[in-house]
């Protein structure tokens, strides 16, 4: 790769976790913050935080306590990661290793 290809990479940003990664691990770290508070921590819009929220509800990684007047967040870690080749792994071995 020549250096003005290798400049062009580093200007674009991207990253090595998903959306849905990166909620998960702000849930794990902060279950009771507000969907305004993870999306400022993920660098997302509240929407986007939302729609994260509701897809992991949906399909079992997240669940939803409602305390008050306010949401708490909690993650099932023996869920199986979603890609293929990383199913045989738990989405708490990420979180682990994430997280500490």
């Amino acid at each position: 790769m020549t250096s003005l290809s290798h400049q062009r990479a580093a200007a674009r940003p991207w990253g090595f976790l998903t959306s849905h990664a990166l909620t998960l691990v702000e849930v794990t770290r902060t279950p009771d913050a507000t969907v305004r508070e993870l999306a400022e921590r993920t660098n997302l819009t509240e929407r986007q935080m939302h729609r994260l929220l509701d897809d992991l509800v949906a399909t079992g990684y997240v669940s939803r306590t409602r305390v008050g007047r306010r949401n708490r967040y909690s993650i099932d870690p023996s869920r199986p990661m979603r890609h293929p080749s990383l199913a045989h792994h738990r989405v708490g071995q990420l979180l682990g290793a994430l997280s500490s």
